[in-house]
């Protein structure tokens, strides 16, 4: 009796520890985890995914609370994995021979290797990508194809724009800068942003508000409250898609372009399940899946064949491919700056 308690005791624990194997925990961003797609990984491979939603700082701070424990695969942006793991060792080296690499947009791919290197191997590949630039409405703001519509006095009490960084990134390259170039000179780089806080200050009257939530920019958008804004790509396709009148406009100095990854934690217990979701995300129709729904496009190579007709003009008409050649790709960010543009942003906001 006792030995067929223990046969029946062992074989629980087994049934357990094959449950606990098969659930890949996933740390993502809303909407990157699509129901649909959700349901058919787990029917393609009978692995379940618990999806856990957050944003580049929380996601950065739940791994440093469990040192790279807790979750299987992590989305963090390209730019914001190579500083976190030199200091805090987050992330295990990506396994490229359990990538399919045929997938990928070969140049998204070597940018993210490129960029998530230390101690000469990468931590991340690449999923999707957007851009910010500007939102215009062209019935009152004709010819603004520029950052410096944002400064433009015939736009006054009309603009709208983040106190964030992307914005003091937008106006160092308005202002003739190039802000990546200057990563590594924290002087050069401190330099520029005086002039940018001096050049926002100045421009506060022109400012309808700074926008924090984006659903309140397109409403303003939309009334007629603002005529040009900073913004990401999706937004103005949304509000394109309303009025044709008002569109995302890629500034002449380069859209700004942020790519968002996968990188398994360094304490990851399902590693193989987080392999499979990878290249099961990038296969051409499921990727296709998510970009119809957020707008927003993959690093899957030939993915756009299977974007719904209406999402896939939206890329056609913003994205022709010298707007492509000219984005400006964030670069991994050192710390020490960030602390630098935030007294810089707190400047200007407390400013009269």
């Amino acid at each position: 009796m006792r030995k067929v308690l223990l046969l029946l005791l062992l074989a629980l624990v087994a049934v357990a520890t094959t449950a606990q194997a098969e659930t890949l925990k996933l740390l993502t961003w809303k909407g990157y985890a699509p129901k649909e797609l959700v349901d058919k990984f787990q029917a393609e491979t009978g692995i379940a995914v618990e999806v856990t939603y957050s944003n580049n700082e929380e996601m950065i701070a739940k791994l440093r609370a469990t040192r790279g424990a807790g979750f299987d695969l992590a989305q963090p942006s390209q730019d914001r994995i190579s500083s976190v793991q030199e200091e805090f060792g987050l992330y295990q080296p990506v396994d490229f021979s359990k990538i399919q690499a045929e997938l990928f947009i070969p140049s998204m791919l070597e940018a993210v290797k490129k960029n998530t290197l230390v101690g000469g191997k990468s931590f991340a590949v690449p999923f999707c990508w957007g851009t910010s630039g500007l939102i215009v409405n062209a019935d009152k703001a004709a010819g603004a194809t520029s950052f410096k519509a944002l400064l433009d006095p015939q736009f006054e009490g009309r603009v709208s724009y983040r106190l964030k960084r992307p914005t003091l990134i937008a106006m160092g390259f308005a202002l003739g800068y190039d802000p990546f170039a200057l990563y590594a000179d924290p002087a050069a780089y401190q330099a520029m942003l005086d002039k940018i806080e001096q050049t926002l200050i100045a421009a506060k009257p022109l400012v309808k508000n700074y926008w924090a939530n984006g659903d309140a920019l397109l409403e303003s958008m939309r009334s007629g409250e603002v005529f040009v804004a900073m913004a990401w790509d999706n937004g103005g396709w949304k509000l394109h898609a309303e009025n044709p009148a008002i569109d995302f406009v890629a500034p002449s100095e380069g859209a700004l372009g942020w790519i968002d990854t996968f990188a398994i934690p360094a304490k990851a217990d399902n590693v193989e399940a987080a392999y499979k979701w990878i290249n099961f995300m990038l296969r051409p129709e499921n990727a296709a899946v998510f970009t119809s729904a957020e707008n927003t496009p993959t690093a899957s190579k030939d993915a756009n064949a299977h974007v719904v007709a209406d999402v896939r003009a939206n890329f056609e008409r913003s994205f022709p491919q010298a707007t492509i050649d000219n984005i400006k790709w964030y670069p991994p960010v050192p710390a020490s700056l960030e602390a630098m543009e935030g007294k810089v942003l707190d400047k200007i906001k407390a400013a009269k």
